[in-house]
């Protein structure tokens, strides 16, 4: 089959020329990858063209890219799929990361936040004599983080990365679950107070594209949500996120409904007016869209119903030992 790959290029030894794209058309079994249609325009067609790969069998993570702007490991993903959708297959470097030449990308940022999570178990008394046997259930709980293959994918599309780059991003943070969800870790609480720190696990927005892109199913987000409830548990609420989650609990459980007037003022702390005010800008848009809450709260009919469903899951949260929300 023949398969037209749009490939961006970047020199860094013309820092001054802006990244172009050069098309390449080549014929390719309809099995193939994309790596491999990428390795036949490099081996037979243009040698200047760099790219980074490994194993080719979806386990090192080194060919991480952009691939009709969507992130993709290039040796899982085949073009017949791909060109069935549309003919022309675009491949950019992975986002969110320094590009060093053409689809290579700096991955120096991606291993520094992994590093500033402490990736590694810290025990209080000296090593067991023996090995450490843990209960079976416990790792289960941690076999999807456990898959991460260290790719950059979710980096790649995070979209908090894209306007703030001193978040700690989805992998950094799926690690970090990782760890403190393990029972042989006695830092559990000094973790999540690290965490849950700007730029840490509650600056994520939840807009599930890392979710969407994880070549290996680790579902980094729920990960995330998951250290912030092991974070609310732990009584670490003297943090935005953790004061918005609560308020965000005890107005709906109140009224059956969320007050967003009140909600800044309990989010931001009854006394912080400057954290407040930062809300009035988003006001005039609201309006605009015709998204203005009501001034004056009142509860929707069959309440009762709802605060009858808080009931429950508080009861049995608390029989499991995790704790109230409230």
């Amino acid at each position: 089959m023949q398969v037209n790959l749009k490939v961006r290029r970047y020199d860094p030894e013309t820092p001054e020329t802006e990244p172009s794209y050069r098309n390449y058309s080549v014929e390719m079994p309809e099995n193939a990858t994309v790596l491999d249609t990428l390795i036949e325009v490099r081996e037979y067609h243009d040698g200047t063209l760099s790219l980074r790969c490994s194993c080719r069998s979806a386990i090192c993570g080194s060919c991480a890219m952009r691939i009709n702007g969507k992130a993709r490991l290039a040796c899982k993903t085949q073009v017949g799929s791909l060109v069935k959708d549309g003919g022309e297959i675009v491949v950019e470097p992975a986002g969110n990361l320094p590009v060093i030449k053409d689809l290579v990308v700096d991955m120096a940022p991606f291993w520094s936040k992994v590093r500033a999570v402490d990736p590694w178990l810290k025990t209080d008394g000296p090593p067991p004599e023996r090995e450490y046997v843990v209960p079976n259930e416990s790792m289960a709980a941690l076999g999807e983080v456990m898959n991460c293959i260290m790719c950059g994918a979710c980096v790649s599309d995070c979209t908090v990365l894209e306007v703030d780059q001193s978040f700690l991003g989805p992998a950094a943070l799926a690690k970090a679950f990782r760890f403190v969800g393990d029972p042989r870790d006695d830092a559990q609480n000094g973790r999540l107070r690290a965490y849950s720190q700007p730029s840490g696990m509650w600056d994520c927005t939840r807009c599930n594209y890392c979710v969407e892109v994880c070549p290996k199913d680790v579902k980094p987000m729920e990960q995330i949500m998951k250290l912030r409830s092991e974070a609310v548990h732990a009584g670490i609420k003297n943090n935005n996120g953790s004061r918005h989650t609560l308020s965000f609990v005890d107005l709906v459980d109140t009224n059956g409904r969320l007050d967003e007037f009140r909600l800044p003022v309990f989010t931001e702390g009854k006394f912080n007016l400057i954290g407040q005010l930062s809300y009035l800008p988003s006001a005039p848009r609201m309006l605009r869209a015709g998204k203005m809450p009501p001034i004056f709260p009142h509860k929707i009919p069959g309440v009762k119903h709802v605060k009858r469903i808080f009931k429950y899951f508080e009861q049995n949260r608390t029989k499991a030992g995790e704790g109230s929300l409230h």
